[in-house]
């Protein structure tokens, strides 16, 4: 198998498991069989893409010319094949955790959430592997139209109301803003690929520097910067593995992704240091960390916590970019990565005690950390990195973040990731202390013996342990033990990422 050919499996595996899985739709286990089996299949061709374009192989195709000069094409680079490896990976992980999901809920229209799902990681192979801003566009509206019948999926006026926020805003930047600035980007440079160094030195200069990039910033509205971020908390309304994977596979992990790539492959790092063109963006990402978390610590419902906590800490890799440093560029994309682990565990845990327990306020879940042991210890380990706290995978990219604001002198960012640091710690570490070391407040009185009842001082009986089913308690576990492995293996992220900033 060639190069070339494995990239087109990118694409062709997950569109063809999504027409198998509406074939069998009517046997919940066959098309469960054949989610889970696309999503095996789907990580394994990755794995030999890496593998083989790291022995020197060449890996890209043109799919189609839909116009002359800008074909629809693939190809390899490092910052793409480590987005190919973080949703094809996580993929499978999910769909496990959906099937537990899903069945323990009784949820309704399960194959068309499969299915959706699939062509969702198809058109995030497509994302990853674009070989020029054209085709990544392409596969950026697919990936927001495939996403809407999940976000939109329980059907409700909740649900057709958080719908039409994601879709009115992400097809609003997109069309009014981003695709402006890839017109204006094509008109001035004659090309749209991904190039080491950028395309535009020599093509825009002046002012109209950062009035481009900030027409690409706030048009990738998946980046969710601030003022464009209410799709994100409008679309919680969904089922949580749809929750997991717009903040941690697909879909703003596009974003952050296509903003990066915009900032190394369209403007080139050294052409942005040189302008000052990304300098106004540092402060815009830094007020969305801040402003982000603050409102994070103002939310009772969990999702909503979480999806606040999205907002802030996707804008740790805009702040990377923008930086535009060799350190800045590394630790915001290792961010993407250590996000990803993160925060997947965390919605992961906030399914959990939905299905187990039905409640979704923070106020409502004193106590049960004892009864779900398992589920809050994983969302311990998962916050822990969020916060970037070792031994944890979220550690290393705050580190790199800290030394590109360093290597400016920009003391300030600095600061402020350190005070995202402690906002992160206020607003998800009093879960896991509630959870474990307050008593429940609306539990059943403990049983007691005969005996201990004649004895007012005898221990009580401890709670008894009551997780969520197997299939969704197994994914957090895993997945907390990937940012715990992702810390001492951040190297060979390191080393993937390394010709990002060498090239």
């Amino acid at each position: 198998m060639t190069a070339s050919f494995a990239l087109c499996l990118t694409l062709l595996i997950p569109s063809v498991g999504a027409v198998l899985i509406a074939l069998t739709g009517r046997n919940p286990n066959l098309r469960e069989t054949v989610t889970l089996v696309t999503a095996g299949v789907l990580f394994i061709v990755v794995l030999m893409l890496l593998k083989m374009t790291s022995d020197g192989a060449p890996a890209a195709v043109i799919l189609w010319y839909m116009v002359p000069g800008l074909p629809l094409a693939l190809s390899i680079e490092p910052l793409g094949m480590l987005f190919g490896l973080v949703a094809s990976g996580l993929w499978i992980v999910n769909s496990v955790y959906s099937i537990g999901y899903m069945r323990g809920n009784n949820e309704g229209h399960q194959t068309r959430f499969y299915i959706c799902f699939a062509v969702a990681i198809a058109s995030a192979m497509g994302i990853a592997f674009a070989a020029n801003m054209f085709t990544l566009f392409i596969f950026y509206e697919v990936l927001t139209l495939s996403t809407y019948p999940l976000v939109t999926h329980k059907g409700n006026d909740d649900a057709r109301r958080g719908g039409r926020i994601y879709m009115g805003i992400l097809i609003g930047t997109s069309i009014g803003l981003q695709l402006v600035a890839i017109v204006w980007t094509y008109v001035a440079s004659g090309t749209l690929d991904f190039t080491a160094g950028g395309i535009l030195s020599g093509k825009v200069d002046g002012p109209m520097v950062p009035l481009l990039l900030a027409l690409y910033m706030f048009g990738i509205g998946k980046a969710a910067l601030m003022p464009f971020h209410r799709w994100l908390p409008a679309a919680m309304v969904a089922p949580t593995p749809v929750s997991a994977l717009l903040h941690a596979v697909a879909v703003v992990k596009a974003g952050v992704f296509t903003v990066m790539k915009v900032a190394v492959y369209i403007f080139g790092i050294d052409f942005l240091a040189q302008t000052g063109g990304a300098d106004w963006l540092i402060w815009v990402a830094a007020f969305t960390v801040l402003a982000a978390s603050l409102v994070a610590m103002t939310k009772d419902n969990l999702k909503a916590r979480l999806a606040y906590s999205t907002v802030s800490q996707l804008s740790y890799v805009v702040l990377g970019a923008a930086l535009a440093t060799s350190m800045g560029v590394i630790g915001g994309s290792m961010q993407i990565v250590m996000h990803a682990f993160g925060k997947i565990t965390l919605f992961f845990c906030a399914g959990a005690i939905y299905v187990a327990t039905h409640k979704t306020e923070i106020s409502q879940m004193t106590g049960l950390g004892r009864v779900m042991p398992f589920t809050f210890g994983a969302f311990f380990i998962g916050a822990l990195s969020i916060i970037g706290l070792p031994p944890m995978g979220g550690a290393w990219s705050k580190w790199y973040l800290m030394l590109g604001a360093a290597e400016t002198h920009h003391v300030i960012i600095i600061i402020v990731l350190m005070v995202s640091s402690l906002l992160n710690v206020a607003y998800l570490l009093p879960l896991v202390a509630r959870g474990f070391f307050l008593p429940a407040e609306d539990s059943e009185p403990i049983a007691q013996s005969v005996g201990a009842a004649a004895n007012p001082q005898a221990p009580r009986q401890r709670p008894k342990i009551q997780e969520a089913p197997l299939l969704c308690v197994l994914p957090p576990c895993f997945t907390a033990f990937g940012c715990l492995v992702l810390f001492f293996y951040a190297d060979y992220i390191y080393r993937l990422l390394e010709p990002l900033v060498t090239q």
